[in-house]
């Protein structure tokens, strides 16, 4: 059995993602309490009907604070008895102000004596133990709908038991450091293409601004490190029973340098890994 537990801010996306999961035939309940989700996998487990083999449960805020507290105790007991990764969806406040403001949708812990902004930031409090035992947490700040849908496909749906799934992500430092990465590593050292007019409109991704950084020594040696450097601990990750990995790659405008080195480390990395994904923050699709 394959449990995912989808957890996140309200307005990050968390619904959006549990409706994906149902599309890929997941068996998904939304809102259980924690203090019933050993119940409910005894019974999933011990009912062995294949409707349970993928299953997806969604805990959010509504939750009592000592059983949001409990979820990485849960988590920890669950593991020993089914293939189980917890999700978190998260988003910066001004995007979720912004999204609320369009929907007029009421956050579910405003009603308590608290303007909005203030629930926001009461809800990232509580949910703080769930963000800190997560296996992959998503920021979907920048990213629309039909992007997170997929990426729950690609990231979450095709990854199977005891294999990496390894996200290299591309960003500007103008739009801030992403929340879900886990290595940072930072391009704006490097000779830009912005400068020369002839690539200023091309992007990482095309053969002008490719053919530029690859002569440049500067550029050949920071990929050099990365990959060394990658090839280095992904392993030891992988012994440590880590599920996801995401490597962000930034630098000032996230359309030349970071692009070419998360395509170029992509490439390579997916000759000794399954599950290689890019996403690129700056550019479109």
């Amino acid at each position: 059995m394959r449990l995912v537990i989808l957890s996140g801010l309200s307005g990050s996306g968390k619904s959006i993602a549990l409706h994906m999961l149902e599309d890929l035939d997941y068996y998904c309940v939304d809102n259980l309490p924690v203090g019933l989700l050993r119940a409910f996998v005894d019974h999933t487990v011990a009912s062995s009907l294949p409707l349970y083999d993928r299953t997806a449960v969604g805990v959010d805020a509504r939750n009592d604070p000592d059983e949001i507290a409990a979820v990485p105790e849960v988590m920890g007991s669950l593991r020993g008895r089914v293939q189980c990764e917890l999700i978190f969806l998260t988003a910066d406040e001004d995007i979720l102000l912004k999204r609320y403001a369009e929907t007029r949708r009421k956050h579910p812990l405003s009603g308590r004596n608290l303007s909005l902004r203030a629930a926001i930031q009461r809800e990232r409090e509580l949910l703080s133990p769930i963000v800190d035992a997560s296996d992959l947490i998503i920021d979907t700040t920048r990213t629309n709908v039909h992007q997170l849908r997929e990426m729950v496909r690609e990231r979450v749906d095709r990854r199977t038991e005891q294999r990496l799934s390894l996200t290299f992500s591309s960003f500007a430092y103008k739009h801030g450091v992403p929340r879900d990465a886990d290595f940072v590593f930072d391009a704006r050292a490097l000779p830009n293409p912005y400068w020369d007019l002839s690539l200023r409109n091309y992007t990482g991704k095309d053969a002008p601004v490719i053919s530029f950084l690859d002569g440049q020594e500067s550029v050949q040696r920071m990929l050099a490190d990365l990959v060394a450097f990658l090839e280095r601990w992904i392993p030891e990750l992988v012994k440590s029973n880590r599920s996801y990995l995401t490597v962000a790659i930034g630098c000032t405008g996230g359309q030349h340098r970071s692009v070419y080195l998360v395509e170029k480390l992509a490439q390579h990395f997916r000759q000794m890994h399954e599950l290689v994904l890019t996403h690129h923050n700056e550019l479109p699709g």
